[in-house]
């Protein structure tokens, strides 16, 4: 039976002379396993579609549980992804935690889309690569059921909190009086896009600015909330890290 599936190409790892297995997170059904038969020919009608980084249309056979892509066709290949190193090694490190954070039979559009938007994000240098790496980890994680408390003091309740303090390990927001063991100091602009990243609407998450510091802060720390709420580190950030500045 045939069926066709939207998806963004996770991971390609080549089977024998000219298959490819992949990991698609799809629109549908969440991350599924497939094989693209022939893929790595130059005859092959799949070859483009099926490289990592790709938001495709793939035409799928199943049989027996099993899945083989015949055709695809590229809905966006983020090209600007692909000129640079920094931004490939980045957007692999997104599909890395993608892959660790989602499940099969159990699609998320809302994930899937943010996914498609930080990539394309980076693909057109809409912003500093810091900035919409963090948004990715930050929104990403409030989409699996990670917010962290950012909308006041977790202790007295205020809103407007001076002299903020942020405990990652359980996502908590304090004030300078009311801060606990373990609580990181955060610059005032710093919680500001942090709660920008939590409560804005898909299209705007990209859009604010802020000072060099403050965004080396901010990249920081949704990169150490990630890892700890993950419990695990990411080959490909390390190697981000070690490209990023070539």
């Amino acid at each position: 039976m045939y069926e066709t599936i939207r998806g963004l190409i996770l991971r390609e790892v080549r089977y024998k002379e000219s298959d490819r297995i992949l990991t698609v997170l799809t629109d549908k059904e969440g991350k599924c396993t497939m094989k693209a038969r022939g893929a790595l020919r130059k005859s092959s009608k799949s070859a483009a579609a099926t490289q990592m980084l790709t938001f495709s249309e793939l035409t799928v056979f199943e049989n027996k549980g099993r899945r083989t892509v015949s055709e695809g066709v590229i809905l966006e290949g983020f090209p600007g992804l692909r000129e640079d190193i920094a931004s490939l090694a980045l957007g692999t490190y997104f599909a890395e935690v993608l892959e660790a954070v989602s499940e099969e039979g159990m699609p998320d559009p809302l994930v899937l889309q943010l996914a498609l938007n930080s990539l394309y994000a980076l693909s057109n240098r809409l912003c500093d690569p810091v900035q919409i790496k963090a948004c990715f980890e930050l929104r990403l994680m409030c989409l699996i059921g990670y917010e962290p408390e950012v909308a006041g003091c977790a202790v007295c309740g205020e809103s407007e909190v001076e002299s903020p303090w942020l405990f990652l390990r359980e996502g908590r927001l304090f004030c300078g009086k009311c801060r606990q063991p373990g609580a990181l100091p955060l610059k005032p602009d710093t919680l500001a896009a942090m709660r920008h990243i939590v409560w804005s609407e898909p299209k705007r998450l990209f859009s604010f600015t802020l000072g060099k510091d403050a965004l080396a802060e901010l990249g920081a720390l949704t990169e150490r909330y990630l890892t700890e709420q993950l419990d695990r580190g990411f080959r490909s950030l390390d190697y981000w890290k070690s490209v990023r500045d070539i």
